[in-house]
């Protein structure tokens, strides 16, 4: 039984999307404990192509009863340039998962919310208003605290929190692209042209780093591949029934329970600088999202006759 069908009809939107939101923060956390605790073994690239392939076999069954109707789009080309940047970017995040605590990393792939205000600026030629900049530099400043150029520790600049970056700043791309096709595609279509592409994008990279998994490696590897999908819908259904700015509060417990999972199973302990800094950038990134909305129903509002 899935959790919409756990939903009772009364419950609002918003309330909706947050169950959503959290089945998604929940999901993410252990796959990135997958990722962590099968990284010693099978690089990014490697894993993936199986994240990919598992994506792909969980969705075959939609695919084989819909047919054309799961391929359905008006709008190939950002279906297309939304797969290869969801791709790249998911080699880079899931090297930084391996290299780094889970915290850390975790706390730099937020920063694709403060992404989305350059992206907006320069390449949608949106306006932007000088409290979402001020928001956005406060928010790479968090990044800094974070890293700490020059400082020593665990948790400096190094190719770990490049990739990171780099990644958040490709799934900008995506979120971006989501935020566009969810206006007249079905969840269902984004999640397999993401999922066919994906895998064909990722084989590049599994040939040039391959092995064959033991049997308990590819158990986990696919599993990894399912919690994967179902992370991904969740997260799309969460955004499509609620605000924007009423889910990305809950969308931040994976900072939660990415730490516990690091704590407990890793034996990672966050240091006061990571805290720090996450909460700056958490809080920046709450104002984008906040401020993003409130203009939004300014705008709506004033198209709206009378």
């Amino acid at each position: 039984m899935t959790l919409a069908a756990t939903a009772k009809p009364g419950l609002s939107p918003n309330l909706r999307g947050a169950l959503w939101m959290l089945l998604s923060a929940v999901t993410f956390s252990a796959m990135t404990t997958l990722i962590k605790y099968l990284g010693a073994d099978y690089p990014a690239a490697l894993q993936t192509f199986y994240r990919q392939a598992a994506g792909l076999a969980v969705l075959l069954p939609v695919i084989l009863r819909h047919r054309s109707a799961a391929f359905a789009t008006s709008r190939p080309s950002i279906l297309i340039f939304r797969s290869f940047a969801g791709t790249l970017g998911m080699i880079l995040s899931f090297y930084a998962f391996q290299k780094m605590p889970l915290a850390d990393a975790n706390a730099l792939s937020f920063t694709r919310t403060l992404w989305l205000v350059p992206l907006a600026a320069f390449v949608v030629r949106e306006k932007v208003g000088s409290l979402r900049i001020a928001a956005a530099v406060a928010g790479f400043l968090g990044v800094l605290v974070m890293i700490r150029p020059g400082a020593g520790g665990h948790f400096a600049v190094g190719l770990p929190a490049l990739a990171m970056l780099a990644s958040a700043f490709l799934f900008a791309f995506t979120v971006t692209g989501m935020k566009v096709l969810t206006r007249d595609h079905a969840p269902m279509v984004i999640l397999v042209w993401s999922a066919l592409l994906g895998l064909v994008l990722a084989i590049p990279g599994a040939i040039l780093t391959w092995r064959w998994p033991a049997p308990r490696d590819l158990v986990l590897l696919c599993l990894m591949g399912v919690i994967a999908t179902a992370n991904q819908a969740s997260y799309i259904k969460g955004m499509q029934w609620g605000d924007a700015a009423a889910m990305a509060p809950i969308d931040y417990t994976r900072l939660i329970f990415t730490a516990a999972a690091g704590f407990f199973l890793f034996h990672e302990v966050p240091g006061r600088w990571t805290l720090v800094g996450a909460g700056i950038v958490v809080a920046s990134t709450l104002f984008i999202t906040l401020r993003e909305q409130q203009l939004a129903r300014a705008a709506q509002l004033a198209a709206s006759p009378g």
